[in-house]
């Protein structure tokens, strides 16, 4: 089952714009609904919901969770074959490839290059075929 919001929603969007996969419809001041199709249970909308009007995937009240504790992706640089699958999943362009330390150096590896744009729904971890990024939360 997928999260879903409830009659609670006063359609602030703020949801909308965060969501990684452009699951949730609706429009300003109206309430939203989730696809349910295109939802990935990442827990986003849940985090950021001031009305306490998403339901998590249990049919529960999602947690609202302040932004500074969402997690991150932290890459171990020494297993990252740079195979940009994890840049190609976000839909908020958070990760880049590093750049060559020097001419001629082949060691490059995807790197956490826009935190602010990184909204923790750990899309990047699923894709990684290597299991080199896990999310954690930065203290």
């Amino acid at each position: 089952m997928a999260y879903s919001i409830n009659d609670k929603c006063n359609g602030c969007s703020a949801c909308k714009l965060l969501c990684p996969v452009d699951a949730i419809i609706g429009e300003r001041k109206e309430a939203h609904h989730i696809n349910q199709w295109r939802c990935v249970n990442c827990g986003v909308c849940g985090r950021i919901c001031v009305q306490g009007a998403v339901l998590d995937d249990q049919g529960q009240p999602a947690t609202r969770i302040p932004r500074k504790q969402w997690p991150l992706p932290v890459i171990d640089t020494r297993i990252c074959s740079a195979c940009s699958m994890c840049i190609d999943i976000c839909g908020k362009q958070a990760l880049t490839i590093s750049m060559p330390a020097f001419k001629g150096d082949l060691r490059v590896y995807a790197v956490l290059s826009s935190p602010k744009n990184c909204v923790g729904c750990g899309l990047c971890t699923q894709v990684c075929p290597l299991g080199a990024i896990a999310m954690e939360v930065q203290l």
